[in-house]
C-alpha cells in the first residue's frame, strides 16, 4: 500500500496519547519492519521519502519523533542515505522471558507465601505510613486478569490497543504472574505479592498478545506511556537478542525524567546480553533458586546489577487457567507435581505397576498407572496407560527429587502427575491400594525465569521508595544495590550484580542519609 503525503499528513495530526503501537505479524521474507526517526518536525522531503518506500502499517511511537513501519527490502537502503531522517534502524523483536516453594500463612489462613516474598525482605517493611502514597508501578507485559480474587484489590489502570486487546485479560498468563509476585493481596487466598496490603498503584500497558512478541518500538512506545501516567517504576520481564537506539532513547530520557525501569537479564544461561537489559538506564536482574543459588538458565554478563528469585515462583495466573494436581494412595497424600497439558480430571483406582510404559498392557485395566520415568517420552507413557484402558497416571523420577512434565501436543483424556523418586518408590510399597489422582482448575502457578526475578526487585524498589519520596530513582538504585546481599565472588559479579536485593536492608540505609539534600 502506497501513502499520498496528504493520508501521511493526516496520519501524523491523528497522534493521541492512548494509541501504543501494536504487535503485527512477522514480516515476509521479502520485507522489513523498520524504525525511522526524524527531527522534531517531519520534513516534506521526509514524508515524500517514507511515501516513496510503501510503507505499510505505519505506527507512530508514543513520545519521540519516530515511526516503524513495513518496507519492501529493496527500499531499505534509499531511507538509510536519506538525509532527511537521523536513522533507519531494524524494529527488533521482544519476548517475555519466563519457563512448591510456598509456606503457609499463620496470620491469614488460606493464602501461601511464595518463598521470594521471604528471601527479599518484603515482610519485615514497616507499614507506609499514614501520608504518604505508594510509587505508581507500570507493568509492560500481556496484561492482567484484573477480576482475579488476589489481584483485584489493587488500584490498576492501563491502555487498551487494537492490536494486542484489553489490559484487564490475559491470553498469554506471564503478565498475570507477574502482577502477582508484585501485588498479590494479603486476603487469606491464594499468594500474597510484595506489596500485600495493595499500596502500589499499577497501570498495565499490554504489549503482547497470546502470540507472546512484540517489536522493539512498541516496547519504546509502551515505556514513554508510562512516563505520561506518572509512573515512578517500570518492570520489563521481557527482552530481546539486539540492541535498538529507539529503545535506548527512550529509556535514557525516561531516567532522566527521574523513572526506574528494570528488565529481565534474559533465560539463554550465557553471556550475552539482553535488552532492555543492557542499556546503562535500565536495571538488569538476574535469578535465583530458593537456595540463592545462581539460576543455570540466568544470563551473566558485565550489566548484570541485582538478583531476585527466579525459579519455581507460585504467582497468579488468569482464572481457572493453572492446574492444581494432588495424588493419595490408600488415604495418604503425596506431593504431586504438574504434567502440563494433563486435563483437567480426577480418577480412582487400585495402583498398578506399569512400569516404564513403552508398551501396552491391559493388565492395567480400570487402574492408575504407576510409571517409572525414562527413555520414552512423558507422552507416550500416559498414552500407552490410557490405551491399555488405564484411568489415570503417576509418573515418578528415576533421579533424585520433585520434578514437572509435558505432555506436548499430545492429547489425553487420563489426568496425570508426577512425583519424586524417594515417593514413587513408597507407592511400589502401596501397589493395589486405591490411588486417587486429580489435576483440578487453579488460578496459580509456578514458574521459572528471570521473568520472574523482575517483579520482585521492581516492587521491592517501588516500596521503598514509597517510604523515602524525596529520593531520586538513582539514590533509589544506589540503595538496592549497596544493601544487597553479597552472592558469589566477593562484590559485584556477572551472574549476580551486587547480590541479593533486600528490601528491609535497603529501607535502613536510605535512613541513614537525607535524599533531596542540596
Amino acid at each position: 500500500m502506497q501513502l499520498s503525503n496528504a493520508i501521511l499528513s493526516g496520519a501524523i495530526a491523528a497522534i493521541v496519547a492512548a494509541a501504543v503501537p501494536a504487535p503485527v505479524s512477522a514480516a515476509a521474507p521479502d520485507k522489513i519492519r523498520v524504525i525511522v526517526a526524524f527531527d522534531a518536525k517531519m520534513s516534506d522531503q521526509a514524508k515524500t521519502a517514507i511515501a516513496a518506500a510503501q510503507g505499510e502499517d505505519i505506527r507512530f511511537i508514543f513520545g519521540m519523533n519516530a515511526v516503524a513501519m513495513t518496507i519492501p527490502v529493496k527500499a531499505l537502503a534509499g531511507l538509510q542515505h536519506n538525509p532527511h531522517f537521523k536513522y533507519v534502524e531494524e524494529d527488533v523483536k521482544r519476548y517475555p522471558l519466563a519457563s512448591a516453594l510456598a509456606t503457609a500463612d499463620a496470620a491469614h489462613p488460606g493464602q501461601l507465601v511464595p518463598y521470594g516474598i521471604l528471601m527479599v525482605q518484603a515482610d519485615q517493611l514497616p507499614a507506609l505510613p499514614s501520608g504518604l502514597s505508594g510509587r505508581k508501578v507500570c507493568i509492560i507485559d500481556s496484561g492482567i486478569d484484573a477480576s482475579h480474587e488476589d489481584l483485584s484489590g489493587n488500584t490498576m489502570a492501563g491502555l487498551n490497543d487494537s492490536g494486542t486487546g484489553s489490559w484487564n485479560t490475559d491470553e498469554n498468563h506471564h503478565g498475570t504472574h507477574v502482577a502477582g509476585t508484585i501485588a498479590a493481596i494479603s486476603n487469606n487466598k491464594g499468594v500474597v505479592g510484595v506489596s500485600g496490603e495493595g499500596k502500589l498503584p499499577l497501570h498495565i500497558v499490554k504489549v503482547f498478545s497470546a502470540d507472546g512478541w512484540a517489536y522493539s518500538s512498541t516496547l519504546a512506545a509502551a515505556a514513554n506511556q508510562c512516563g505520561s501516567k506518572g509512573a515512578s517504576v517500570i518492570s520489563m520481564s521481557l527482552g530481546g537478542a539486539r540492541s535498538s537506539r529507539t529503545e535506548e532513547t527512550a529509556f535514557a530520557n525516561l531516567q532522566k525524567q527521574g523513572v526506574l525501569s528494570v528488565a529481565a537479564a534474559g533465560n539463554d544461561g550465557n553471556r550475552t546480553q539482553s535488552y532492555p537489559a543492557g542499556y546503562a538506564s535500565v536495571v538488569s536482574v538476574a535469578a535465583l533458586d530458593v537456595n540463592k543459588a545462581w539460576a543455570t538458565f540466568s544470563q551473566f554478563n558485565k550489566k548484570v546489577e541485582i538478583a531476585a528469585p527466579g525459579v519455581g515462583v507460585l504467582s497468579t495466573v488468569p482464572t481457572g487457567s493453572g492446574a492444581l494436581s494432588s495424588l493419595t494412595v490408600g488415604g495418604t497424600g503425596f506431593a504431586a507435581g504438574e504434567m502440563e497439558g494433563s486435563p483437567k480430571a480426577s480418577a480412582s483406582a487400585p495402583l498398578a505397576n506399569f512400569g516404564i510404559g513403552d508398551t501396552i498392557n491391559t493388565a492395567v485395566s480400570g487402574k492408575v498407572c504407576l510409571i517409572q520415568r525414562g527413555s520414552i517420552d512423558f507422552a507416550v507413557k500416559v498414552s500407552n496407560c490410557e490405551k491399555s484402558g488405564g484411568l489415570g497416571a503417576v509418573i515418578y523420577n528415576n533421579v533424585a527429587g520433585s520434578f514437572s512434565g509435558t505432555l506436548g501436543t499430545t492429547v489425553t483424556k487420563i489426568p496425570s502427575v508426577s512425583v519424586s523418586d524417594s515417593d514413587g518408590n513408597a507407592l511400589l510399597a502401596r501397589l493395589g491400594q486405591t490411588a486417587a489422582v486429580s489435576v483440578a482448575p487453579y488460578s496459580y502457578a509456578y514458574y521459572d525465569g528471570t521473568s520472574m526475578a523482575t517483579p520482585h526487585v521492581s516492587a521491592v524498589a517501588a516500596m521503598v521508595w514509597s517510604h523515602f519520596p524525596k529520593c531520586s530513582q538513582a539514590d533509589v538504585r544506589s540503595a538496592l544495590n549497596a544493601s544487597a546481599e553479597d552472592l558469589g565472588v566477593k562484590g559485584r559479579d556477572d551472574k549476580f550484580g551486587y547480590g541479593l536485593v533486600r528490601a528491609m536492608a535497603a529501607y535502613n540505609l536510605l535512613k541513614t542519609y537525607t535524599c533531596g539534600k542540596p
